[in-house]
Formats: C-alpha cells, structure tokens, sequence
C-alpha cells in the first residue's frame, strides 16, 4: 500500500467528520441554541 493513498483517505475521514460536526452546529445554532444551553436544560 501507498502512504499517499492512506493519507487522501484519512484526509477524507477528517473532512467528513468535520462536515458533520458543521452540520450539527448549523442545527443547532438554527434552534438558537448552544450543546451546552441544551445539556443544562435538561439536567434542571
């Protein structure tokens, strides 16, 4: 195997993790809300 490939591939894996933490963000910031105003939410 080649590093260059294992390297675009975990290239990739980062970009789609950070893709989906984006996602998430867009989410939840559209709820007008932070993880952390959720989190101490529920906890009350």
């Amino acid at each position: 195997m080649r590093k260059g490939k294992n390297k675009a591939e975990e290239d990739f894996d980062i970009l789609k993790t950070n893709y989906k933490k984006l996602r998430l963000t867009i989410k939840t910031a559209r709820l007008g809300k932070t993880s952390l105003q959720w989190r101490q939410e529920i906890k009350e």
